[in-house]
């Protein structure tokens, strides 16, 4: 069983910068694909990014590319989503979540994670 505690979110205005950082239990979190997702209000819970086990290949959904920044630590058994120039659009609770079967790559779909962390509201002001 693997637990992840989510850190950091608040509240920034348009422009402004956030760190997230994801930090998990167990052993084995060098071999897990990690991602962060995020849901607005009335719609459904969408991939912002993902990367794989060791930080070498990344996916960044299209409305982030260039701003947000997915990033691990193996050694502090930690995943980071570092987000600039925050748009309102940007609002969401945000979720980490860890894919237990290996893969050198990203996975981009809900389906494919097995745990979750607890959502951590962003809120960026206009």
């Amino acid at each position: 069983q693997v637990q992840l505690v989510q850190s950091g979110g608040g509240l920034v205005q348009s422009g402004g910068s956030l760190r997230l950082s994801c930090a998990a239990s167990g052993r084995t979190f060098s071999r897990y694909t990690m991602g962060w997702f995020r849901q607005a209000p009335g719609k459904e819970r969408d991939v912002v990014a993902a990367i794989n086990w060791i930080g070498s290949h990344t996916y960044h959904a299209d409305s982030v590319k260039g701003r947000f920044t997915i990033s691990r630590d193996n050694a502090k058994n930690t995943v980071y989503l570092q987000m600039n120039s925050l748009k309102p659009e940007d609002t969401a609770v945000y979720y980490c979540a860890a894919a237990e079967t290996f893969s050198d790559y990203p996975r981009r779909l809900q389906s494919e994670y097995d745990y979750w962390g607890q959502g951590t509201q962003v809120t960026v002001s206009s």
